[in-house]
């Protein structure tokens, strides 16, 4: 094996070595062994990089400054938290394995009734092929493998937190005073009528440095003679609560019996920005936008949220670290899914909305908003023909989940598609129901009584069709939407030096994790309650425990003022 460029014996062994190192790392006998023992037995450990607690301002990642779990016991919002730590340099992550069983199991393999020397020579060689090629590789691999499932996991309760915070009932028929709080550049305000359209725009100026509450109580006594205002509601950020308190005393004041409700903030001045805003409101300025927008999340949760990207709504655990596409692809079918479970008013729907109705898509809802302008309002479903683009397979698939209320024809208010409208009618006729009792105890009593399946075989059509057709005559306008809690905050806790231990506080769960849950208690941080505070029964999935909106009367367990950090408890011992 010698030659020019192998000169001697001892470069000859030292490239067949590499040679067989190389084999020994392409053979999937020794790799398979590597990463399932890794799997169940490796140790995946944090550092703190030199100058990372300098980079972590907020200490966000100080308890990874030195830890260590078995990966295979690795909570999945734990994985992202090291990657992302990792990207900002503040963390170094690395596997530990103890590598003597994989050694012995590719000696076992490769090293037979070899001389002692040769047994030295590929013992060597071995660990080599692990050390340089395999574990290296390997380590990618798995590391790649956790952070693929962290992020199916993060999507996943993404997704199911949404779910529940766009299927928030809508608080209908109210004039409501919106505020945007906010302390130097002031409380900007908006007056919204039942139908989510702007009456008014100003401002008020009555927290630090103006302290202008004279100003502010003359410009409400202004908007409460001039609109019929039976709601005010403010975001949730700077100035909340000060806001909350001035609101409260304004009413004490007037002697004024009207509720008022703090909304989260989370995503408005996403919102706000977007260049749907601006064609929304063109003449109103970012923040005023805020303020409507907050506004018009009390009245309709579903038709404000659908505006803004999800991943700005403030639910799910590190929404910007997973796969994006993944990610949006499952929102957008949580919004498809329920916004056609809902149904939407087609004379009041923001294409933004109308896009996810089956059958629609952008341009199409745009075209249907640009006709509805055109005719003043829609007063049948079939005027839906007349849209551009909308053409008879769009009409197909979407009349069903589009209704008209107050028009021509009263069965457009329910789920009925129009092609089951001859068969509806007959339905009427034989059990004498007239369209302007559906919904009525009576008609719900005859409904209840009907033999479906007999009916079914009568018009011979599907006994499910039959079903849908009686509940829609029983509850023609059904919304599946839950009722909206509001939390009511003490008057006595405006910041978190108000609190005290074991000090028992009402709060709204804004946001579900994997290791717990975030809650509103009215302060300008929310207030953590980990997983194992939850219950005293084990919890293995948090939102089989607690939904977002959940209204719950929860023990402050520990205080962290200076970092200003809450932890909750709902465990009475």
């Amino acid at each position: 094996y010698l030659s020019d460029e192998v000169l001697d014996i001892n470069a000859a062994i030292i490239g067949a070595s590499y040679i067989i190192a190389e084999n020994i790392s392409d053979t999937a006998i020794y790799r398979e062994y590597v990463r399932k023992n890794i799997l169940e037995r490796g140790i995946l450990r944090t550092k703190v990089k030199r100058g990372g607690i300098e980079k972590d301002q907020k200490s966000k990642y100080e308890m990874y400054y030195d830890f260590s779990q078995p990966i295979k016991k690795l909570p999945s919002y734990r994985v992202l938290a090291f990657n992302r730590g990792e990207k900002e340099k503040i963390l170094n992550v690395t596997i530990d394995y103890d590598n003597q069983q994989a050694l012995d199991f590719i000696a076992s393999k490769n090293i037979k009734n070899f001389s002692q020397d040769k047994q030295q020579l590929f013992n060597e060689i071995n660990l080599d092929a692990f050390e340089r090629l395999i574990f290296p590789s390997i380590e990618r691999e798995i590391r790649t493998l956790i952070t693929k499932k962290g992020e199916e996991q993060a999507i996943k309760l993404f997704a199911e937190n949404l779910d529940v915070l766009i299927l928030q009932s809508p608080l209908k028929n109210k004039t409501i005073l919106c505020i945007d709080p906010a302390f130097r550049t002031g409380c900007k305000l908006a007056v919204i009528d039942e139908t989510g359209a702007v009456l008014n725009i100003d401002v008020v100026y009555p927290h630090e440095p103006r302290n202008d509450h004279e100003g502010t109580y003359k410009k409400f006594d202004e908007l409460f003679k001039k609109y019929p205002i039976n709601l005010i509601v403010g975001g949730n950020g700077t100035a909340s609560r000060e806001t909350e308190t001035l609101v409260k005393e304004y009413k004490k004041s007037r002697n004024l019996d009207i509720d008022f409700n703090i909304v989260s903030e989370a995503g408005a001045s996403v919102y706000s920005a977007s260049k749907v805003a601006q064609e929304e409101f063109p003449d109103l300025q970012v923040e005023q936008r805020s303020a409507v927008s907050i506004g018009r999340r009390v009245q309709d949760p579903m038709a404000e949220l659908v505006k803004i990207d999800p991943k700005s709504i403030g639910v799910g655990q590190y929404q910007h670290d997973v796969n994006q596409k993944e990610l949006s692809e499952s929102l957008d079918f949580i919004m498809l899914k329920n916004i056609n479970r809902v149904g939407i008013d087609v004379n009041t729907a923001s294409a933004e909305l109308l896009k996810y109705v089956s059958g629609l898509d952008k341009t199409i809802a745009k075209n249907i908003i640009i006709y509805r302008q055109e005719i003043g309002h829609f007063t049948e479903r079939k005027q839906l023909k007349h849209v551009k683009r909308l053409g008879p397979k769009a009409y197909e698939q979407s009349a069903g989940f589009l209704k008209v209320f107050e028009g021509k024809e009263i069965l457009d208010t329910t789920f009925i598609h129009p092609e089951s409208y001859k068969l509806a009618t007959l339905l009427l006729k034989e059990l004498a129901i007239d369209k302007k009792e559906l919904g009525t105890p009576t008609t719900k009593e005859i409904c209840k009584n009907v033999n479906s399946i007999e009916i079914a075989n009568t018009y011979k059509v599907s006994e499910f069709l039959i079903r849908d057709i009686l509940n829609a005559f029983s509850i023609p306008n059904i919304d599946i939407r839950d009722k909206m809690q509001v939390a009511k905050f003490d008057s006595k806790v405006t910041k978190i030096e108000d609190l005290k231990l074991h000090m028992k506080v009402q709060g709204q769960v804004r946001n579900i994790v994997d290791f717990g849950a975030f809650v509103d208690i009215g302060l300008k941080n929310d207030a953590l309650i980990h997983v194992s505070q939850i219950s005293n029964k084990f919890v293995s999935q948090v939102s089989d425990f607690l939904k977002i909106g959940d209204v719950k009367e929860f023990i402050i367990k520990d205080l962290d003022i200076e970092k200003g950090r809450i932890q909750l408890t709902l465990k009475e011992k």
